[in-house]
């Protein structure tokens, strides 16, 4: 096992034994039930014990965040900037040992966590700037001497619930923007990655404490299915963030819609990517491999379909065939090997289920697909199938390092088979034909949240707004204008005259005599 230095990042919540209690407001712990084993996918081993919460635990820490939202939403807004200001200090002060612990928990290779490190160091820097241009409108009126306008409004707590892959940055995207809008923080982190949980409250609970704030501005509860479903019923909580599959955020969703409550769901991608005759080769294997292969398959982006145009089909297959021959697997934090372990065991088992699957649907195994014997953990190499984009495996997203291959004939056609399937996230095209550019960007083209030309399907900047459509939830999530998601509009009709006219033209006069 690594050694990761824990105390350093975990000031308070450290404990020497590695046994962590069920909830968190603040530094104060709560003790639980059990003790759920949490395994390191790098080589099989126990490296923490968590606890999990009951109803009256999670009753506190809500009750505790609706307090501390009703201090914070008084704070102006750009002095709310200022204190993720200083949590971004804290996180480029730890940058290193928060990687080395994402590498632990989700098997990540280092540098990959490297970059989701400062993927949260960038979207705090987004926030700081966003807390000052949180713009309402002035809206024409058609009554004189009136004055309409919107305002936006902290909503309350903000619940966030996030997956093993991205065990810090999807928090962060939604932790910078709540808390420059207004709101508190409930985390219900993957049982998977506790540590990286309480490593991000702790630098966010120093940053309170230098800004002079109230620490229960951050919670964190640990837990699985039970424990989200008393969460997210919970009417004292406004936004229920949540990031997983697309069967977890169907049930959330419709859970929180039972009580009118609000939704932001960033879901499943089953992402393609359509490679023209046109396009720059050399390029577009670099983006096949890192957007299929990068966190080992286990992005929400990561390229599971690749439609190929039937006259370079085998050129292309040969070139990839070739680059997965030479991928190093093996432990994350040796930086030689470009990709780590898949989280579990289950993982595993899902993978091969799906080549047997895909197999037995017509398709023809070109790399990859086998299990790694001589290493402890969860390992195994990147696959290639070759396989008609209508099989029914096709439809389905593998969370794995599965690649299908398909060909089509003409654009048109890849298109419409990109867009078969249920979910909607991210989408990319390489070529260098202008036009095949444009329809693949327009509304008769890809139907994705993320339609990129020449550049892969994964690795999405801060700046834009990250989610996509149908299956995938619907939601937006860091950049652009989702800060909207975390507040709540108003509008304003202010009448400074002496009239009262109405709206549409009516008219409603009252007898003279009253």
């Amino acid at each position: 096992m690594q050694d990761i230095p824990f105390e350093s990042v975990l000031p308070g919540l450290y404990d020497k034994n590695n046994h962590y209690g069920c909830a968190y407001i603040g530094e104060t712990r709560f003790a639980g039930s059990g003790a759920v084993e949490v395994v390191s996918p790098n080589d099989g081993l126990v490296f923490a014990c968590i606890e999990t919460a009951a109803q009256k635990q999670i009753n506190i820490v809500v009750e505790s965040a609706r307090q501390a939202y009703q201090q914070w939403s008084s704070v102006p807004a750009p002095k709310r900037g200022e204190l993720v200001r200083l949590f971004a200090g804290q996180l480029r002060k730890f940058k290193e040992p928060l990687a080395r612990i994402i590498t632990l928990e989700a098997g990540k290779p280092l540098q990959e966590s490297l970059g989701e490190v400062q993927e949260l160091i960038d979207v705090c820097d987004f926030a700081v700037g966003l807390s000052r241009q949180l713009y309402g409108l002035t809206i024409a009126t058609e009554r004189v001497n009136h004055r309409m306008m919107e305002q936006w409004h902290p909503i309350g707590p903000v619940l966030v619930i996030t997956a093993f892959n991205f065990p810090m940055a999807v928090w962060g995207w939604n932790a910078a923007l709540a808390l420059v809008c207004g709101n508190s923080l409930i985390w219900k982190p993957s049982s998977q990655c506790p540590l990286s949980a309480l490593a991000c409250h702790a630098l966010l609970l120093a940053a309170i404490d230098e800004f002079g704030g109230n620490r229960a501005l951050s919670s964190v509860v640990f837990g699985g299915k039970p424990q989200v479903e008393m969460l997210v019923d919970n009417k004292n909580i406004a936004l229920v963030s949540a990031t997983g599959s697309c069967a977890m955020g169907r049930a959330v969703g419709t859970r929180v819609a039972a009580r009118m409550g609000r939704s932001l769901l960033e879901l499943g991608g089953n992402n393609a990517m359509i490679l023209c005759p046109s396009a720059d080769l050399e390029l577009a294997v670099r983006a096949i491999t890192f957007s299929a292969l990068g966190t080992s398959g286990q992005r929400c982006t990561t390229l599971r379909r690749l439609f190929v145009e039937q006259t370079i089909k085998e050129n292309i297959i040969t070139k990839l065939q070739a680059v997965y021959a030479t991928v190093k697997i093996g432990d994350p934090f040796d930086q030689q090997n470009l990709m780590g372990p898949v989280i579990n065991q289950q993982a595993v088992d899902v993978m091969l289920a799906s080549i047997k699957a895909a197999v037995a649907q017509g398709g023809k195994l070109l790399a990859g697909g086998q299990v790694v014997t001589d290493k402890k953990g969860f390992y195994i190499t990147p696959a290639i199938i070759e396989i008609d984009a209508q099989a029914e495996i096709v439809q389905k997203e593998t969370f794995a390092p599965l690649l299908y291959i398909h060909s089509y004939h003409c654009l048109e056609q890849a298109v419409k088979e990109q867009n078969s399937v249920d979910q909607g996230l991210s989408s990319a095209i390489f070529t260098r034909d202008i036009s095949e550019a444009e329809l693949f960007l327009s509304a008769k083209g890809s139907d994705c949240g993320i339609a990129n030309v020449n550049i892969g399907t994964s690795g999405a900047e801060i700046g834009g707004a990250f989610g996509g459509e149908k299956d995938t939830g619907g939601g937006r999530e860091s950049g652009s204008d989702a800060w909207k998601n975390y507040m709540r509009r108003c509008t304003n009709t202010i009448n400074y005259g002496s009239e009262l006219p109405l709206a549409q033209g009516i008219s409603f006069e009252l007898p003279e005599n009253i």
